[in-house]
Parts: C-alpha cells; sequence; structure tokens
C-alpha cells in the first residue's frame, strides 16, 4: 500500500504447492490448478480481536474504532492456473530468479501488460463483511486432587476455511480422544494431581482469535497458575517422521515418552517412536538425539508461550523436511483438504495420528499427574549456551563494527554460565527432596513452573510488545517459524544496509544487555530458597 499497490492477488505456485511426481488431487495429494489456499492477513504482531488488542473481547471492552492490523486494500487468492492467465501477459522485466516458480510463463513483474494486451486492466470484486461477530469456547476440567490451583491445558481449535480434514479435525480428533482415555481413567477412580483443562478454540483462523481472547480474559490466572500449555492443531503435515516444537523444559520428557511408545512407521515393527524419529531426523551439531524445533507461531499457543510465559509444546507428523521442499502440505487451507486426502494419502491406518494422540496426551498426563513436575532445566541451559553462540557467531560477521562500537557478548555468555551452575545445582537438589514434604515439593515445583515466566519481558519486544518472551520468538520476517535472542536476532537483520550504523548497532547493545538481564535473572529463580 506504501508503495502504491492498489490490491494483492495471492496464488499458490506449483513450486511451493505440488510435490514431483505426484498427481494432483483426487489421484493424488497435490494441490489442484484451481486449488485457492485461504488464510488470514491480520498484521497486528501478535494476535487476538483487532478492535481489542491486548484485552479480551467481552461485554465491557473497548473497541477501537478501526481495527489494528487488518489490510488498507483489497486482497484476494486465486488458483495457480489462474495466475498462469494472468501473468503469461504481463510485461516489464523479469522477476528475479528466486522470485520465479513452475508455470510456464517468464514471471514478469510488470508495471502492466504486454503486446495487445496493453491496455488491458485486472479488476477486483471483493466484498468482505468487517462486523464484530460472537464466537465460542468449549472448555473442560478435571480438577486436580491434590494441585487443583495448578492448570495442565490441552487446546485446539475448530474451526477450518473449508472441509478442515487435516487442519484443524486431525487435531481436534486428538483432543477427544484425549478427553475419552482420561474419562475411562476417572471412572476407575483416577484423578490427577493437579487440574486438568481441555480446550476447544473457535475462529482459530482469523488471527488466532479464540485462544488468545480466552487468554487475555484469564491472564492473571493463567501468569499463576498456569504449569504447561500442550497444543492441539493438525497432528499431521505429512507421514515421514515426528515433529516436536517445545520449550527446552519439556526435552527429557518428550524423549522418555517416545521411547515407551511403538513406531508406526513402516519398517520400523519393533522399535520405537524415539528411535524411528531419530534415525530419521536427528540434530545436527548440538546433541545425539532427535531434533526438537523452537516454537514459533501460527496456532494457539501463541499467547500462552510468547505473551504469558507458560511452558508449551507441539507434537504432529511432518514431511521430511531435507528433501521435501514445498511448503507444507500441497492442499493446505483449500477446499481439497477432506477427510479422504488423510485416509487415502497420509495415514491409511491412522496409525501415526494414534502416535501423536499418544504423544500428546502423555505429555499431558505426567505434567498434571507427576509429584515433581517433569521438566528439565539443564537442557534450557544448554540451549541458552547454544543459542548464544549462533547469535555470537552471526555478529561476528560484522567484526569491524563490533570493534569500533565497543559491542560485547561477555555479559550475555556470563549471564547464560550462571544460568548453567544454577540449573545443575538445582537439580542436584531436586535428587535429594523429601517428596513426604508437602512444602518442599510446592517450593521446587513452583521454581519449576516459574523459570518460563522468568523470561517474559513486560514491555515485549521492540516494535512488538505482544511478543514478551526474550528467549524465543516468531521471526519477525516469517511468523511460522521460530527465532532465539530475537530481540538481538532482529537488532542484527540486514544492519549492514541500516541509514544511522551508531544508532543500530547502540540497538544492538542495548538487546544484548535486555538478554544478559533476563538470563541472570532468570537463574537467581532457581537457587536454593
Amino acid at each position: 500500500m506504501n508503495a502504491g499497490a492498489k490490491g494483492i492477488i495471492f496464488f499458490s505456485d506449483p513450486a511451493d504447492y505440488c510435490a514431483p511426481g505426484v498427481l494432483p488431487y483426487p489421484d493424488g495429494w497435490n494441490l489442484p490448478g484451481g486449488g485457492v489456499q485461504r488464510g488470514n492477513i491480520l498484521n497486528l504482531n501478535g494476535a487476538g480481536d483487532p478492535l481489542t488488542p491486548g484485552f479480551p473481547a467481552n461485554e465491557y471492552a473497548f473497541r477501537l474504532d478501526e481495527g489494528v492490523g487488518l489490510p488498507k486494500i483489497p486482497v484476494h487468492p486465486i488458483g495457480y492456473k489462474d495466475a498462469e492467465e494472468i501473468l503469461r501477459n504481463m510485461g516489464g522485466i523479469s522477476a528475479p530468479s528466486e522470485w520465479k516458480g513452475q508455470l510456464n510463463v517468464s514471471y514478469n513483474i510488470g508495471p502492466g501488460f504486454k503486446d495487445s494486451y496493453s491496455s488491458r486492466q485486472v479488476r477486483m470484486h471483493v466484498y468482505t463483511r468487517n462486523e464484530v461477530r460472537r464466537i465460542y469456547n468449549v472448555i473442560g476440567k478435571i480438577r486436580g486432587a491434590v494441585e487443583p490451583d495448578r492448570y495442565v491445558i490441552l487446546g485446539g481449535h475448530r474451526d477450518a476455511w473449508g472441509f478442515g480434514g487435516i487442519d484443524p479435525t486431525s487435531g481436534a480428533a486428538v483432543v477427544h480422544e484425549a478427553v475419552r482415555s482420561f474419562a475411562k481413567l476417572m471412572k476407575e477412580g483416577w484423578r490427577p494431581r493437579r487440574t486438568i483443562l481441555f480446550a476447544s478454540w473457535d475462529a482459530e483462523e482469523f488471527g488466532l482469535l479464540g485462544s488468545t481472547e480466552w487468554a487475555e480474559d484469564n491472564a492473571k490466572l493463567l501468569q499463576e497458575r498456569g504449569v504447561a500449555y500442550i497444543n492441539a492443531d493438525s497432528a499431521i503435515e505429512g507421514n515421514y517422521t515426528l515433529r516436536v516444537d517445545c520449550s527446552p523444559l519439556l526435552f527429557q520428557l518428550v524423549y522418555t515418552l517416545t521411547k515407551k511408545i511403538p513406531s508406526p512407521d513402516d519398517g520400523y515393527e519393533g522399535k520405537s517412536l524415539y528411535e524411528s524419529w531419530y534415525e530419521k531426523d536427528p540434530w545436527t551439531g548440538y546433541k545425539e538425539a532427535p531434533r526438537i524445533r523452537k516454537l514459533g507461531s501460527g496456532s494457539d499457543f501463541e499467547a500462552y508461550f510468547q505473551r504469558l510465559g507458560i511452558a508449551s509444546g507441539r507434537a504432529r507428523y511432518t514431511k521430511n523436511r531435507k528433501t521435501d521442499k514445498f511448503s507444507s502440505y500441497p492442499v493446505y487451507h483449500s477446499a481439497y483438504e477432506t477427510f479422504e486426502v488423510v485416509e487415502w494419502f497420509y495415514d491409511p491406518s491412522f496409525k501415526k495420528l494414534l502416535a501423536v494422540a499418544q504423544v500428546r496426551g502423555g505429555l499431558v498426563y505426567e505434567i498434571a499427574d507427576s509429584i515433581i513436575i517433569p521438566f528439565d532445566c539443564r537442557d534450557y541451559a544448554e540451549a541458552l549456551s547454544y543459542y548464544a553462540n549462533v547469535i555470537y557467531e552471526q555478529a561476528k560477521q560484522h567484526q569491524f563494527q563490533l570493534n569500533k562500537y565497543q559491542v560485547s557478548f561477555d555479559s550475555l555468555f556470563s549471564a547464560v554460565h550462571n544460568f548453567t551452575c544454577v540449573a545443575t545445582d538445582f537439580h542436584t537438589r531436586l535428587e535429594k527432596i523429601d517428596i513426604t514434604n508437602p512444602l518442599a515439593v510446592r517450593i521446587i515445583n513452583d521454581q519449576l513452573m516459574l523459570l518460563e515466566r522468568s523470561f517474559i519481558h513486560p514491555l515485549g519486544l521492540p516494535g512488538r510488545p505482544f511478543y514478551r518472551h526474550i528467549i524465543y520468538a516468531p521471526s519477525a520476517h516469517n511468523k511460522y517459524a521460530g527465532e532465539s535472542f530475537p530481540g538481538i536476532y532482529d537488532a542484527l537483520f540486514d544492519i549492514a544496509n541500516a541509514a544511522d550504523q551508531r544508532k543500530a548497532w547502540q540497538e544492538v547493545k542495548e538487546q544484548i544487555a535486555v538478554a544478559s538481564f533476563t538470563v541472570q535473572a532468570s537463574a537467581g529463580t532457581l537457587e536454593a530458597v
């Protein structure tokens, strides 16, 4: 808009949404030429109702006259066959090679059309109603027997852009199966130590509205009582291997659980999910274990992890991310995302969905019922050390400027070292705790529960006040991807082209100071009481 655009037409290029050698749906799982991917284009630098940013959209809320982050110009998606007809006659220069896809056109970028089409125009007719509508979250609860004021949440959305065969129904089915399983345990006389909340979120596809509004409405309670949030969006995005994104506090619990779950993968009969996962997606350059990814955004855990600092995780089956370069799964958010695409192509036996349900349900069960919350702070220390080295190596590409503007990472490395020492000492004490002493157990559990909270900065990241986690945030350049030490990362991004170099490097120094303080202060929360 700022550059003079009057409208935007999106399309899903076959380069991104067609796997090589696969037929289009219904004969295969590729996106047909007429397939249109839908999605929201809300740019709130956070999530939730754009009329009530930061506050719940309840009956007495103050609503802005104009929504924050809503587009000012019309936007509409089309299929790639229709896009090909438009692009074939585009004039102007050819697009850079990295902009070109797999359509049989030159990918000219205009302005305007060429030759006999030079007088043609594209006319957009977009009919959008901006209105306030009521949405419905459905919340279920199993009250904890010993610590009812400690909440473990399993949440996923149920709204979809179309049939939602994968997103979200494969995840919603997992929530229902988890509820059924826990209900069966309760009939046998079991009750969890801590309270379990089951959530079916509404309006996720419009900007994580249901989950964010509920988090905003219950922010004070959740900050005091939230132990963990396990996300239950799509359970599959491929059928190659497991994918887990979570806080480092959950690493060891995830590994322990997956060693007990049978692998659903062909050729891995008699082996554990951990073994097939490790063989197919090992961590490289970090540790000898399956790879666990950083939480970014794009789903309902955002408000709980990025804003409130509640330890969070998600698990699903994914594609072979080393070889499959197409984005997500090809029929994502289209009318072709049906139950049949799951049954015919992705998981005919539903064994992979079962494995995901066992991981998600197992996480909830263990966190809710273990005497000591099964978090491991040492993995956080290891992650902080790794991230600090990564961001330092990135900064070292500008060694001259580091010297000129006296930018040092010493305080960050010192804070990470101190955190590592304290975390190690904490777990040494943890091994000796008297679990029959309820006060001692409560103290240690509170330290574990509140560690994630200690990484929250009340003012948020620069220019992104709703992202408050100093260690993790969605990338400012790809909301689905997670970034570590995001304040420093964003300050360094494209710094060579900054108009005012001194000011840009001052921002880097400030963000290093913020990260150093936060890590050092977080270490203090784990010290002996």
